[in-house]
């Protein structure tokens, strides 16, 4: 596929800055637009550092229709990816008028100024989430909503719309992308997981307690009916994810119609077996404790993944092992200060 003009909302997050590196190095020309409000903006240098040239960025809120009409006006952009979202599901319980304002409101904004420019072409980030405790694992596509959490909500009202205008004009094609867990960091250790507080998430939860921020990881049960008792995911490391996107857009330009798929590896890991690779990729003890289960917490969540191989030929290429090494090498060098 030839290179397209790209417009990457919410690009200098986690899976954002690796989507950016993953659709340049494809040969689009890709344009951030993040209010930086929970990403760094050390990140823009540091994607110029990797991909040697200038990264284009515009500061600006998806919910600012000026700014995204102006953007929309000097690029002329063929697609969309949309991350720009706020994705905590604890904080969402705390917030859920922020989350619908930033979730919800953001996209309508977002696709409205879109229409205008005639640009339909969308890759929404989606989440596993929408699933709540599914009745099936692997869990498939055709698995019912079930909203836990003001955040899952957002990302099924995000869904229902984006199928509702699907169906009211067949101009637009949009891929809906539902993640499992991300991990990892990217090959060049320049850029990771980063989150501004105490994770929600085990992967950077642990990586704090094998730097010496967090004292110990808590395990939440271990008494499930999993082969060691604690609960097991599905992890996909983000350049893995990235490159999903990638697929994705390609599809769209190639087919013209939409598609909605999991992206996961379609295998799961235990708390402790995610643990025990971390231990080996940092050769730290991480200390751990078990500790109560979590309401709402269900023992296995793993993507059916064969219909994004089916859609979008994407399957994952990066083990557990190499999502931990990556994700220390980028922490270490985070906290060596070897990355700035």
């Amino acid at each position: 596929m030839a290179g397209r003009r790209i417009l990457l909302t919410g690009g200098a997050g986690y899976i954002g800055s690796h989507t950016y590196l993953a659709l340049s190095e494809a040969g689009h020309a890709v344009t951030i637009l993040d209010s930086f409000e929970n990403a760094r903006r050390s990140v823009v240098d540091r994607l110029g550092r990797i991909t040697g040239r200038p990264v284009d960025v515009i500061d600006a809120d998806v919910r600012d229709a000026a700014a995204l009409d102006a953007a929309f006006a000097q690029g002329r952009f063929e697609a969309v990816v949309h991350f720009a979202a706020l994705k905590a599901v604890s904080d969402s319980v705390k917030r859920p008028l922020d989350y619908f304002d930033v979730n919800v409101g953001g996209l309508t904004t977002l696709l409205k100024v879109m229409e205008a420019h005639d640009c339909r072409r969308l890759v929404f980030s989606s989440s596993a989430t929408v699933y709540g405790v599914p009745d099936e694992t692997p869990t498939p596509e055709t698995a019912e909503f079930r909203a836990m959490n003001p955040y899952g909500q957002t990302k099924i009202i995000g869904e229902q719309l984006l199928g509702w205008l699907s169906a009211s004009d067949p101009r637009w094609a949009i891929g809906i992308l539902r993640y499992f867990n991300p991990a990892g960091a990217h090959a060049s250790t320049m850029i990771g997981e980063d989150p501004r507080d105490i994770p929600n998430n085990l992967m950077p939860f642990i990586s704090k307690v094998a730097t010496g921020e967090l004292p110990k990881i808590s395990v939440f049960g271990d008494d499930y009916d999993t082969p060691d008792g604690t609960g097991v995911r599905d992890y996909i490391h983000v350049e893995d994810l990235a490159r999903g996107h990638v697929l994705s857009l390609g599809k769209l330009f190639e087919s013209g119609e939409g598609h909605l798929v999991n992206l996961g590896t379609g295998r799961g890991y235990s708390v402790l077996e995610v643990i025990s690779a971390y231990k080996r990729a940092s050769n730290r003890d991480l200390a751990f404790e078990i500790a109560p289960r979590r309401p709402g917490d269900v023992p296995i969540y793993v993507a059916s993944a064969e219909k994004a191989a089916e859609v979008l030929g994407f399957r994952t290429e990066k083990t557990l092992d190499q999502m931990c090494a990556s994700s220390w090498a980028w922490i270490s060098g985070e906290h060596s200060g070897g990355t700035d």
